[in-house]
C-alpha cells in the first residue's frame, strides 16, 4: 500500500475540481457578483477546508506498518468473530462508500487445521478513533467465495460463531461452498451458502443468523438463534418449494442434551423429543403431544456410525417414497447414502395408505449397507384378497435416474375378488394362485418394467409382451383405468 500516493490521489482529486470551477465560472463574475463572492469566500474556503480535513482524516490508517495493522486486525477477527486467519495478504485500503480493507486469497484455521480459503474478504471499521490503531474498532465483515470443509470434529463451526456478542457489528457470508467429509475425508454432500448474515435483534435481545442456502440444488432457508441467559438454542428449517419447515428448540446446557422439533408440512403438525450426546441420537416422534395416532423411535450412534428407525403409523403417504420432486426421492438420486460407512434400518408399519382405499398393511423394510440400498421383504396387502411381498431389490442412480430393482412375488387368496373389480368377462376368469416376476421401476419416468413373469409357475410370452412396459400417469383416476385395462388385456390372452 503506497501510503503518498495513495493520499496525493485524493489531494489531487479535489484540486482539480476547485479550479475546473474557477475557470468556468472566473470569466462571468462583474464587480458587484465578485463583491458578493468575497463576502461569502470564508464560508467556500471553510467547507472545502473541512472537506480536506476530514478526507485526510479516513486516510490515516495508509499511514500505519502493515504488519502492525494486519496483527490488530487478525486479533479482533479471532476474539470479536471466532475468525482464526493464518494470514491477511496485502491489506487495499478504501474509504468509499465506507473506510474498510480488502484482503484476497486468505486462510482460515480452526484448532491449528485449515478449515476454509477465502478469496475475498471485507472489513469494515468504524470512523471513530483512526488516530489509534489499537483503539480501531471492525464494525463488520463480509466472507465471499469461501470453501469450508466441515467433519465430525467441526460441524458445529457456524454454530459456534453465533455465541460471538454482535452488539453494534455483524458478519456476512456469501456465494461460498461447505464441504462436508466423512473420515477418510470423502465429501458426503455440499452446502451452497448464497447469503448468510449473524447480527444482534435489539428487540429480542437475542444474536440472530439468517441464510438462505441451496442443497441439491434444493433452495431453503434457516434461521438460527442463541439464547445465553436461557441456553437455548433455536433453529428454524424452511423449505418453501416443499411447504415443509422444522422448528427445533435445543437446552444445551443439559448433559446429555435434551430438545424438541416441530415438523410442520401444509397444516399437518408432528413433535420430536430427543436426547443427544458426542456419541448418540436418540427420539420419539408423534403427531401430537396428547393421544398420539403414531408413534415413531429411532437411535443413531456415531461412532461406528450405525441407525435404526421404527415406525407405526394409521397412514402412510406413499407420495414421500415415489414421486419424483419428493425430498427422499432427490436424497437418493445423490448417491450420498451409498457409502460403505453407513449402516442403516428403516422399519416402518402403516394400516393404510393415504388416499388409497384398496391397500392396507404395509410393512416397509429397508436396509443401507456396504454401501447397498434395498428393500427386501417390504410388503403389503390388497384388502384381504392378495398379499405382495418384494425381495432381491437394489436402489441405485442409473444415467442420473432413480431407479428400483427387484423381484414381487403375489399370492392370490381370492381370485374371484379381483376379477370382480377389474370387470373381467366370466368367460376369462381363470383360476389363479400365484404370480412371480421380476421388474424395474424408473421414478423420474414413471415407468415398470416387468420381465419373466410366471403365473401359478409358468410363463406366458404374450402377458410378459403386454405387461413389459407399465406407464404410470400423474392422475391417479387415470392410472385406475389405464390398469385395469391393461391387466385385463392379460388375463384374455392368458385365457386364451
Amino acid at each position: 500500500m503506497n501510503k503518498s500516493n495513495f493520499f496525493a490521489k485524493y489531494l489531487n482529486s479535489f484540486n482539480k475540481f476547485i479550479n475546473s470551477l474557477l475557470e468556468k465560472n472566473l470569466n462571468k463574475l462583474n464587480f458587484s457578483i465578485l463583491r458578493n463572492l468575497s463576502k461569502n469566500n470564508k464560508i467556500i474556503l471553510t467547507f472545502v477546508a473541512v472537506i480536506v480535513v476530514f478526507i485526510s482524516y479516513l486516510l490515516i490508517p495508509t499511514f500505519y506498518k502493515q504488519s502492525e495493522l494486519s496483527t490488530e486486525l487478525k486479533a479482533q477477527l479471532k476474539d470479536n468473530y471466532k475468525l482464526n486467519f493464518n494470514k491477511l495478504g496485502n491489506l487495499n485500503y478504501n474509504i468509499f462508500p465506507r473506510p474498510h480493507f480488502t484482503i484476497f486469497e486468505s486462510i482460515i484455521k480452526n484448532n491449528e487445521k485449515e478449515i476454509s480459503k477465502v478469496k475475498s474478504l471485507k472489513i469494515y471499521v468504524s470512523i471513530e478513533n483512526l488516530f489509534s490503531l489499537k483503539n480501531l474498532e471492525i464494525k463488520k465483515v463480509i466472507v465471499e467465495n469461501a470453501n469450508f470443509n466441515l467433519n465430525n470434529q467441526n460441524y458445529n463451526y457456524f454454530i459456534n460463531i453465533l455465541k460471538n456478542d454482535f452488539t453494534n457489528r455483524n458478519l456476512t457470508i456469501k456465494n461460498s461452498n461447505v464441504f462436508y467429509r466423512n473420515n477418510d475425508n470423502e465429501v458426503l454432500f455440499i452446502n451452497k451458502i448464497l447469503d448468510m448474515e449473524y447480527y444482534y435483534d435489539y428487540k429480542k435481545s437475542q444474536n440472530i443468523s439468517y441464510s438462505k442456502n441451496e442443497l441439491f440444488n434444493l433452495p431453503y432457508s434457516i434461521e438460527l438463534i442463541n439464547d445465553d441467559e436461557q441456553n437455548i438454542f433455536f433453529s428454524r428449517l424452511n423449505f418453501n418449494f416443499a411447504k415443509f419447515q422444522i422448528e427445533n428448540v435445543l437446552n444445551y446446557n443439559d448433559d446429555p442434551k435434551i430438545g424438541e422439533s416441530q415438523f410442520i408440512l401444509n397444516k399437518n403438525k408432528s413433535t420430536l423429543k430427543y436426547t443427544t450426546t458426542k456419541n448418540f441420537f436418540e427420539f420419539n416422534l408423534y403427531d401430537k403431544l396428547e393421544d398420539p395416532t403414531f408413534l415413531y423411535e429411532g437411535k443413531f450412534n456415531f461412532f461406528p456410525f450405525y441407525s435404526i428407525f421404527k415406525g407405526n403409523t394409521k397412514k402412510l403417504n406413499l407420495n414421500y417414497f415415489f414421486d419424483t420432486n419428493s425430498i427422499l426421492v432427490q436424497l437418493l438420486k445423490t448417491q450420498m447414502l451409498n457409502n460403505k460407512n453407513i449402516d442403516f434400518e428403516l422399519k416402518i408399519n402403516a394400516k393404510n395408505i393415504f388416499n388409497n382405499f384398496y391397500f392396507k398393511e404395509f410393512i416397509i423394510n429397508s436396509k443401507i449397507q456396504d454401501g447397498l440400498i434395498d428393500i427386501d421383504n417390504t410388503s403389503f396387502k390388497w384388502k384381504d384378497f392378495v398379499d405382495f411381498n418384494l425381495t432381491e431389490s437394489l436402489i441405485y442412480v442409473k444415467n442420473g435416474e432413480l431407479v428400483l430393482d427387484g423381484k414381487l412375488s403375489i399370492n392370490i387368496k381370492n381370485y374371484d375378488e379381483i376379477y370382480k373389480y377389474l370387470l373381467t368377462p366370466r368367460n376369462y376368469r381363470n383360476k389363479l394362485k400365484k404370480i412371480d416376476l421380476n421388474f424395474t421401476y424408473n421414478f423420474d419416468q414413471k415407468i415398470a418394467n416387468l420381465s419373466d413373469i410366471k403365473i401359478d409357475s409358468k410363463i406366458d410370452l404374450n402377458v410378459n409382451k403386454i405387461l413389459n412396459n407399465v406407464f404410470l400417469k400423474k392422475d391417479n383416476l387415470q392410472n385406475k383405468i389405464y390398469l385395469k385395462n391393461l391387466l385385463n388385456n392379460a388375463i384374455k390372452n392368458y385365457a386364451g
